[in-house]
């Protein structure tokens, strides 16, 4: 990670689990570090936790759902700090939504935020690596294991699924127009089992009950942020001529 040191990250999605995790990593390892949220307070207490740490953590308010507030926030990047050399791509919505009666709106917004917000804050992470001319850098997607398979036992998952099937295609266009281009910028997923955060926790409470869901975290039957962005770390800590393509990472009692 040496390399790394005194270059800026982006994580989007950085208020709270992985995204926070993400944060807490990078600015340990030196790096200066653009997190966005739409609860910008919660990255500003973060921010202040990790005063006195080698790298340092920029909070910046951004909601992917709207076009002018990611060039914004591209914008006071590049005034602020230059320019982007690694895109974590974190930001995702999930919301427990059967195909058959589902609410359309929230389709929509799962649709916004896990592949077009995504798409943009790609394309223009991109964008910034080529102006500066950075041909090291790193886009990374964090996907999900729902993007590797087929759920057919729970029917809820059939539509954020979809989108995370989306985001492993996007991710391997994405590598084939920069091999095109015969750039050295590396692209990268991770794709996590059932992982620890206030947002897991309510969906499978939701979908199996408070009993089931207090038996799978209580056996840790999920992984910890922490342990995600462990495979974060990895990730960039390979040679620039290596990349490692995805990484799927499950729980050794995942039940998922």
């Amino acid at each position: 990670m040496e390399r790394w040191r005194g270059r800026v990250a982006l994580v989007t999605g950085a208020s709270v689990g992985m995204g926070e995790a993400f944060c807490r990593a990078l600015v340990k390892h030196g790096m200066i570090v653009v997190g966005c949220a739409r609860r910008v307070e919660l990255i500003e207490k973060t921010a202040k936790e990790l005063e006195g740490e080698t790298g340092r953590l920029i909070p910046m308010k951004c909601d992917l759902t709207v076009k002018s507030e990611i060039e914004s926030m591209f914008r006071a990047i590049k005034d602020q700090v230059g320019g982007v050399d690694v895109c974590v791509n974190n930001a995702g919505y999930l919301a427990p939504q059967q195909l058959l009666g589902g609410d359309t709106d929230t389709f929509q917004k799962m649709l916004d935020t896990n592949i077009l917000g995504l798409s943009i804050v790609t394309q223009m992470a991109v964008q910034s690596m080529k102006e500066r001319k950075v041909d090291d850098g790193h886009i990374i997607h964090i996907c999900s294991q729902t993007g590797h398979r087929y759920c057919r036992e729970i029917a809820a998952m059939h539509f954020y699924s979809a989108t995370k099937h989306a985001v492993k295609c996007l991710t391997e266009g994405l590598r084939a127009c920069l091999r095109a281009e015969e750039s050295m910028i590396r692209v990268s997923t991770i794709s996590p089992a059932l992982v620890d955060t206030v947002l897991a926790r309510q969906w499978v409470e939701v979908e199996f009950g408070k009993e089931k869901m207090e038996q799978l975290f209580r056996r840790r039957q999920c992984l910890l942020p922490e342990e995600i962005a462990d495979n974060l770390i990895y990730i960039l800590s390979a040679p620039p001529s290596v990349n490692i393509r995805d990484i799927c990472v499950g729980g050794v009692l995942d039940p998922l």
